[in-house]
């Protein structure tokens, strides 16, 4: 997309309002971010505060290009490589501070690491241009809900707490990135997204994955997480009494809502928190949801799944 004049005097605005300690609701080809100023204490408060979101669950914090980022991570040669690879983009690195680093210890829960992401998406690189300082920003919700991929979703979610909302329409993944940690001596994925661990390996070799129970030092570690009002059920061939069925592929009959069709992963992931946020607001018992294939980004889609399902 393309910025145009209005759009433009928008976000000058949201970056003087960011620079003065609010808060912004913006788009990244993910989610829709709420950002703050990274470097200030209480800037970044106020979004754990409007959020409800516990402050031992650190925040990703966005910047420009590699060459920002580095004022505040220490990058090793395999983080460059992966860096190189794949920013800007949905992937976050978690990575060692740096000793001059300058974001507020509360984005980062008090830990030596950090996690940073050059985004791919024109407002929200213009805004953080703009604003002149890293932006930290978790997902426009409150803490543990779905995901918002539309502006209206951040408005609806938080009425009058945020005064600002970009609206750069319908976010193109749809999930939230891949977080990869390279802080240590092995490379570990932490969270599964848009971009996969076959396509990371594909570039720089074998990775691990994050172990059950492991320590929470990234944003998407906490069980029930991305979860709707009502009970959500998965791999369901059909729904039972007071659900709304959630289906993928051809085969899914007697659905409310279909992620895709045609059976599409990236159709479905870009649909699925636009869906299960609109199946919420009918008034469903619960929400059955077909299958999804465990391949791809399939994988990503089941993590976001299993993790709304999870008992809270």
């Amino acid at each position: 997309m393309t910025i145009d004049a209005i759009m433009l005097k928008e976000i000058k605005a949201a970056a003087i309002q960011i620079q003065e300690g609010e808060l912004v609701g913006f788009p990244t080809e993910t989610v829709y971010g709420l950002g703050a100023d990274a470097t200030s204490d209480d800037a970044v408060t106020k979004i754990f505060s409007t959020k409800g979101r516990p402050k031992f669950n650190p925040l990703i914090i966005h910047v420009t290009s590699i060459e920002e980022a580095r004022q505040y991570g220490v990058f090793s040669k395999v983080a460059l490589d992966i860096a190189h690879h794949f920013w800007p983009g949905p992937l976050t690195l978690i990575l060692p501070r740096t000793t001059e680093c300058s974001i507020s210890w509360l984005a980062t829960a008090g830990l030596s690491t950090i996690a940073l992401r050059v985004p791919d998406h024109p407002i929200a690189n213009e805004l953080i241009k703009r604003a002149n300082r890293p932006i930290a920003a978790p997902s426009a919700n409150r803490s543990g809900k779905i995901s918002p991929t539309r502006a209206e979703d951040v408005i609806e979610e938080f009425r009058h707490k945020v005064e600002t909302v970009l609206d750069g329409g319908n976010c193109q993944v749809g999930l939230e990135s891949t977080v990869i940690d390279i802080s240590g001596s092995n490379t570990v994925l932490l969270r599964p997204g848009y971009i996969t661990q076959y396509d990371i390996e594909n570039k720089v070799g074998p990775i691990n994955k994050t172990v059950n129970n492991a320590k929470i030092i990234a944003p998407g570690m906490l069980k029930s997480h991305y979860a709707p009002d009502c009970k959500v059920r998965l791999n369901a061939s059909s729904s039972k009494n007071g659900e709304l069925f959630l289906g993928f592929g051809e085969n899914s009959k007697n659905t409310t809502l279909n992620l895709s069709v045609t059976g599409n992963l990236n159709e479905a992931a870009s649909n699925l928190f636009q869906m299960l946020r609109e199946l919420d607001k009918r008034g469903a018992l619960d929400i059955a949801v077909a299958p999804i294939p465990e391949h791809g980004l399939g994988i990503a889609i089941n993590d976001r799944l299993k993790r709304a399902a999870a008992p809270r």
